[in-house]
């Protein structure tokens, strides 16, 4: 037997297939269970409180300082794009609906990985630097001005 039918024949080469299955397919049903609730909220008008729908309180940062907090309008956003609207989504909050893309692209490639067992993963841990940190905290700080500028009647 060569090195490589040594490899083949043990049964523990199959392992990180089924884990990276199990896992995608884990991906796939948690982001698939987000995006189906977004779906099923009616966004909310004014651009956030949809949230109220799921049973959570009135955002306190609204009540007790008249601004919305850092995540203000995600989930009114996600509703948004789950049914299709997504201009009205980045309108919304530009951060929320950049997540709901990620979510609705996690969640196909977690169908993708599950069913094929595709390594995917590997091209996110790849490629994602520091650098690609500090531009996410930037896009949401700046979706978080947008949506206070809007919250308080700029534009």
């Amino acid at each position: 037997m060569d090195h490589t039918e040594i490899k083949t024949a043990s049964p523990i080469h199959g392992r990180p297939m089924l884990v990276r299955r199990l896992l995608a397919g884990l991906i796939a049903v948690v982001t698939g269970g987000i995006l189906l609730t977004a779906w099923l909220l009616t966004p909310d008008a004014s651009g956030n409180g949809t949230h109220t729908q799921l049973g959570l309180p009135t955002c306190n940062w609204i009540v007790l300082m008249d601004m919305p907090c850092p995540t203000c309008g995600y989930t009114t956003s996600f509703s948004h794009a789950a049914n299709g609207n997504i201009g009205e989504a980045f309108l919304v909050q530009p951060a929320g609906a950049l997540l709901a893309i990620a979510t609705a692209i996690f969640c196909i490639a977690g169908v993708i990985v599950l069913l094929t067992g595709a390594p995917l993963g590997g091209v996110l841990v790849r490629h994602w630097t520091a650098r690609w940190t500090w531009i996410l905290i930037g896009l949401i700080l700046v979706a978080w001005a947008y949506k206070i500028l809007r919250f308080k009647g700029v534009f």
